[in-house]
């Protein structure tokens, strides 16, 4: 299957899985817009408890974080504490980034320290998923003093080429036949949904059930290619492994058992790199654990995260 853009750097991890697991969702009424380095971010924040908010980083890059609505956990974990979601920088409901304009890691961490200002709040606990995961280590290791407690979550490799894949080796009847797909052409059209798209996603779930499910969330034209291609460009030249070894807050590395998007064994890199950090694996979860098991994530979540 044919990425969206041309770098390499960016694998399926995010680009691929997430453009097309998009759900639509009645917008939550503590929506609002604050004003960013380069123009406007879309907030959500949900729960009003007072403390330490959990500010969770969606996957990509190039959509916003619709698709993490289609799990109940957000809910649940606010009853306790505030949950913040955010679209990134070109995506969803914030300010819109014209082709050609660069994004780099450094807008994107000065976005989340917007977002984080925003709330008022010296610290955070930061969870993130997918490439999501590339921007909260980045984030933590540029702000050490503004993270008290740090999740990651089926996260790409701190080094974005060694993101390992593994769909040609458990579905190689499928990934050659999605080789010659072309997402451009394809991604706005509904009819495809059972089809190409249908065969692709039934590699990212742990139960064809869940993917099925899913796929009545799923919206089309949610998808920034050129934010993709933009911020692929740049964060392909970081490598963040010597930065997380010098970690000293809890850490709680969260990986699918049977994540084809990102092989378990960058989960077990990436906690073998963190001191003293945790890993959970969720044995009926791929990409999505917090969709496909969300009453076991919500409470390892929360006991990991304690009161706020």
């Amino acid at each position: 299957m044919h990425a969206p853009h041309r770098h390499r750097s960016m694998p399926r991890v995010a680009a691929l899985v997430l453009l097309l697991t998009s759900v639509a969702l009645a917008a939550d009424p503590a929506g609002r817009v604050i004003d960013g380095p380069a123009g406007k971010l879309y907030v959500e924040v949900r729960g009003t408890a007072p403390g330490r908010p959990l500010l969770v980083v969606n996957g990509g890059p190039g959509f916003g974080h619709a698709y993490l609505l289609a799990s109940p956990v957000w809910d649940q974990l606010s009853q306790s504490r505030r949950v913040v979601m955010y679209d990134q920088r070109g995506t969803g409901r914030s300010t819109e980034v014209k082709p050609g304009t660069p994004v780099t890691l450094t807008d994107q961490l000065a976005d989340l320290e917007a977002v984080r200002k925003s709330l008022g709040a010296q610290e955070v606990d930061l969870l993130g998923h997918s490439y999501g995961g590339s921007l909260v280590m980045a984030y933590t290791a540029r702000f050490p003093g503004q993270v008290k407690r740090l999740l990651i979550v089926d996260s790409a490799a701190p080094k974005l080429s060694e993101t390992t894949d593994l769909f040609k080796h458990a579905y190689p009847d499928v990934t050659e036949r999605m080789d010659g797909f072309e997402f451009s052409a394809q991604l706005n059209d509904p009819a495809a949904i059972e089809g190409e798209i249908g065969a692709y996603l039934s590699m990212i779930f742990w139960s064809p059930d869940h993917r099925d499910a899913f796929l009545r969330h799923y919206t089309p034209g949610t998808f920034r290619r050129h934010v993709n291609e933009a911020v692929s460009a740049d964060l392909g030249r970081y490598d963040l492994t010597p930065e997380i070894r010098k970690f000293k807050l809890p850490v709680l590395v969260i990986t699918g058992r049977y994540d084809m998007n990102v092989a378990p064994s960058v989960a077990w890199k990436i906690h073998q790199a963190i001191p003293g950090s945790r890993i959970v694996f969720f044995e009926r979860s791929a990409h999505l654990p917090f969709y496909e098991e969300p009453e076991r994530f919500r409470t390892v979540v929360q006991e990991f995260l304690g009161k706020p």
